[in-house]
């Protein structure tokens, strides 16, 4: 731990990419953190007939939460100790229809902006293919926790 007041984002996701998530959204969608940097984090989910919606396609709250995750979670490896956040906006720009066949989705968010109390992140969505679905960007306001 980097000092007394508790772990900082980065000690955080770091112990979540190697112990797994034990609660949230990211079990509910087989979501998991394979890469964790300052600054960058990258989720992966394997897509699922479950994520239809119903026309047959990726629901568009599958992308989202994906996109939203590795952003928040990039904004979040940036923080010091007892340091917390909220999202105050994203906005998602959905590219191509996502697959439903088991083939693993990854989200790779980057910050883009530190700021004191705002900051900014951007974030794509590719199937394993490579091929861009969806991208994101986001505002965050930071705060002290406690």
């Amino acid at each position: 731990m980097s000092s007394t007041t508790g772990p900082t984002g980065l000690e955080q996701l770091l112990a979540l990419r190697d112990h797994g998530m034990p609660t949230g959204i990211g079990p509910f969608i087989g979501m998991a953190p394979e890469e964790v940097e300052d600054g960058r984090v990258v989720f992966s989910a394997n897509a699922r007939p479950e994520f239809a919606n119903p026309i047959g396609t990726m629901h568009g709250g599958i992308a989202a939460t994906l996109l939203d995750s590795a952003m928040a979670c990039a904004v979040h490896t940036t923080l010091p100790p007892a340091t917390g956040y909220t999202s105050l906006d994203i906005s998602v720009r959905y590219l191509r229809p996502g697959p439903l066949d088991g083939s693993t989705l990854r989200a790779e968010g980057r910050v883009v902006h530190r700021g004191r109390t705002i900051r900014t992140a951007e974030a794509e969505l590719t199937d394993d293919r490579g091929r861009l679905l969806a991208t994101a960007t986001t505002t965050c306001l930071v705060m002290a926790l406690g």
